[in-house]
């Protein structure tokens, strides 16, 4: 369970929340809190008060995979290569394992053919793939995915899915603009101003929100 107890840190006020295994959509308005939800969860962001703890521990101590909405932000190294076999190097594994290991994540988002080409030559779509494979390459327990959906089509958004579900990841993480993607998960969490409004499987979310100002029907009305 990733559990938050009265967390304060810019506009979240949550004074508790527990997160299952399985797939997690958050959703809510402009400013209601997703992306700054996601970076506590991730240990990127530090509460001002409470706690996030992973399994009962702390998110520093547990293997995290983060992807961007705007990759550029974290990319580091000029090749594929390179930035898909960064986390290994930061982790210290093994010189030896690296190559497997990168070929791997490639391969799983069907990406291999651009191993070495220059991170500056993909497109927005390609490089949210690498970031992706990035991220899954230490294996992660967590998987926290900030709107990476924005850049990809829905035959790939739907594949990378079936990807993470294959994976076993015991915690995934996403905000999400896109109402349907958000009912493919396993439980969902809407805020707003900050606050959990609604948590709960996708249908009992969505039965809440019916009729309020916040339509779940209307794609893109999440952002």
């Amino acid at each position: 369970m990733i559990s938050l107890h009265d967390l304060r840190y810019q506009c979240l006020w949550i004074d508790a929340l527990d997160i299952p295994p399985g797939i997690t959509s958050v959703i809510g308005k402009n400013g209601s809190g997703k992306t700054t939800l996601l970076r506590c969860c991730a240990g990127i962001a530090e509460p001002v008060t409470g706690t996030v703890l992973v399994d009962g521990q702390s998110p520093g101590k547990t293997e995290i995979g983060w992807v961007n909405e705007f990759p550029d932000r974290n990319i580091l190294f000029s090749t594929v290569a390179d930035e898909v076999a960064s986390p290994l190097r930061f982790n210290r594994v093994p010189c030896a394992e690296h190559p497997g290991r990168v070929e791997e994540a490639l391969e799983s988002m069907h990406i291999l053919p651009l191993r070495n080409r220059s991170i500056r030559e993909l497109s927005g779509g390609e490089k949210i793939l690498v970031a992706l494979a990035a991220a899954l390459v230490m294996r992660p327990k967590v998987l926290v995915l900030d709107e990476y959906d924005s850049h990809l089509d829905e035959a790939r958004i739907l594949g990378i899915e079936r990807l993470i579900r294959d994976r076993d990841i015991p915690y995934v993480i996403r905000c999400t603009q896109q109402m349907e993607t958000a009912r493919r998960g396993d439980h969902l969490i809407f805020l707003e101003s900050g606050r959990v409004r609604y948590q709960g499987t996708p249908d009992q979310v969505f039965t809440s929100l019916s009729g309020t100002a916040f339509c779940p029907i209307t794609p893109g009305c999440g952002k």
